[in-house]
């Protein structure tokens, strides 16, 4: 029998930002093991944890949390990069996915699958047509890890002063795992479950706005999947 799921979605606070900075430490190793230099400059590090921190503030950035209250996983979305995405792409047609990082003793769990879900539905209930992406454009592991979760390469963008570039998109509608969704609340030990979980997170704004901005899109969910 298959064990109950343990992990929910919440929003990234500012008391995670310690995890998640370990989160990206972890990764920054694990890649230069594979032999990627991804993220290896520490000039690029700092920028990309600085809009990290903006991304928390604002309300862009979310967090996968275990029964224990560890950290497993991170992304955020963000703005369309005009460094790679024209107005002839549409660039409001798509949520641009960002700072996709799982932690290395939560592998197997599939939760960039699941985490990649949840934006998906999170774009089509928008009304957005792509879920986007740019990676580095060395990495041609994390490329084959896109593509096999559905995503099509549109083009490499090279800009001297970027590293990433590769450019793919998914169509909002796809899901990989539409059986293991990931949940929004925490863990239950006394009914094994999810407790008060909705399926899409909240926004933005105060944390009592974003705990009924869940449930109103629980709600909707509700009203979609019974009609």
């Amino acid at each position: 029998m298959k064990s109950a799921r343990t992990e929910y979605l919440r929003p990234a606070a500012a008391e995670d930002v310690p995890a998640l900075l370990a989160l990206r430490t972890e990764a920054e190793g694990w890649l230069r093991d594979k032999g990627t230099d991804q993220w290896s400059d520490p000039e690029t590090g700092e920028r990309a944890i600085a809009k990290w921190r903006a991304s928390i503030d604002e309300g862009r950035a979310w967090v996968v949390v275990g029964e224990d209250d560890e950290v497993l996983a991170t992304v955020s979305r963000g703005p369309v990069d005009r460094d790679f995405w024209t107005d002839a792409d549409h660039p409001e047609s798509a949520l641009y996915l960002y700072k996709l990082i799982v932690a290395r003793n939560a592998s197997g769990r599939q939760l960039g699958a699941r985490v990649v879900d949840w934006m998906s539905r999170l774009a089509a209930l928008e009304g957005r047509t792509w879920v986007r992406i740019d990676t580095w454009r060395t990495n041609s592991g994390l490329h084959s890890f896109y593509e096999r979760l559905g995503f099509q390469h549109v083009r490499t963008e090279d800009p001297a002063h970027r590293r990433s570039g590769w450019l793919a998109q998914r169509p909002a509608h796809t899901l990989t795992l539409p059986d293991d969704l990931l949940p929004i609340g925490p863990f239950d030990a006394q009914t094994g479950s999810v407790a008060g979980a909705a399926e899409l997170p909240p926004q933005r704004g105060t944390r009592a706005g974003a705990r009924a901005a869940a449930s109103a899109l629980d709600k909707r969910l509700s009203e979609d999947e019974d009609g």
